[in-house]
């Protein structure tokens, strides 16, 4: 004789109540000797305060990684890298970019600094300060600058991204290096570094260094100024502009005064106004 198998149903023997719909869920089985047993089991429909706190903790900590270790948000504060980068622009930074490969090389883009990067980097007068500029000039790289524009080892860089924006002659910023010291915002450090590194005219840039200049040429206060940017100091590459507001910038051509009547009171043209909006998730090259 074959005992009874257990069974679970959701409809209750007779004689028995399951309650109203806002009890508990109630399921009833029977064991293998016709005994039957309840058993209710409670939906949740919000978490608790714990569960929430968790959840939140949790969501800390991997946002608290990313920053420190794969991105970092930054915001353009100065005109140095027109076109490339607006006063305005907000950025992301991919802080594995040029980091030592190490184990996980085989998973991460891992490269070194070349030529043309867009990099952020510690100011290496100030340190505590992040700094975006080219890079022009790597390890072993002889460079000069006529007319403002680079040439490296012997050729001139081929630069599109580089614009001039009209400025007063200096021949320090636009012959560089140059034998005369003509300009008071260069730090007299690097001035006496400079002229060691100088060989035929080129400055050969250190290992373990790099040269960097802004992409508006005029208007970029960088290796010319204050000197080559260690490899330890650089943090990442910009790689998307995911943000943008509409900020004036010094080099800024002021708009003639415009008698149209009423041309700013629309309010949805203020509202559009205040972003660019076509520089939304724009790559950074």
């Amino acid at each position: 004789m074959t005992a009874p198998s257990p069974s679970t149903s959701q409809t209750p023997p007779e004689g028995l109540r399951t309650g109203d719909q806002d009890s508990p869920k109630t399921t009833f089985s029977r064991d293998r000797f016709g005994q039957v047993t309840l058993s209710r089991s409670k939906i949740v429909l919000f978490p608790g305060a714990l569960e929430m706190t968790r959840s939140l903790f949790v969501v800390l900590v991997i946002a608290l990684f990313i920053l420190t270790f794969i991105v970092q948000p930054f915001r353009i504060p100065s005109e140095s890298m027109e076109r490339t980068l607006l006063v305005g622009d907000f950025l992301l930074v991919n802080k594995t970019a040029f980091a030592p490969p190490g184990p996980w090389g085989w998973l991460l883009p891992y490269r070194p600094v070349e030529r043309g990067d867009v990099i952020v980097f510690h100011f290496p007068p100030h340190p505590p300060e992040h700094v975006v500029k080219r890079v022009i000039g790597v390890p072993g790289d002889r460079i000069h600058l006529e007319n403002g524009l680079a040439w490296v080892n012997g050729q001139p860089l081929d630069e599109p991204y580089a614009v001039f924006e009209p400025a007063y002659p200096d021949d320090f910023r636009d012959s560089f290096p140059t034998q005369l010291y003509t300009d008071p915002g260069v730090d007299p450090g690097w001035w006496m570094e400079m002229r060691r590194e100088v060989r035929g005219g080129d400055l050969v840039v250190p290992p373990g260094e790099y040269f960097v200049l802004g992409d508006n040429r005029n208007f970029s206060r960088d290796s010319r100024y204050w000197g080559f940017v260690p490899r330890d100091h650089i943090v990442g590459r910009p790689f998307v502009i995911y943000f943008s507001l509409r900020e004036p910038s010094a080099t800024d051509v002021a708009e003639l005064a415009d008698d149209r009547l009423g041309q700013k009171n629309d309010p949805w043209e203020r509202i559009m106004d205040f972003a660019r909006w076509n520089r939304f998730l724009r790559v950074v090259r």
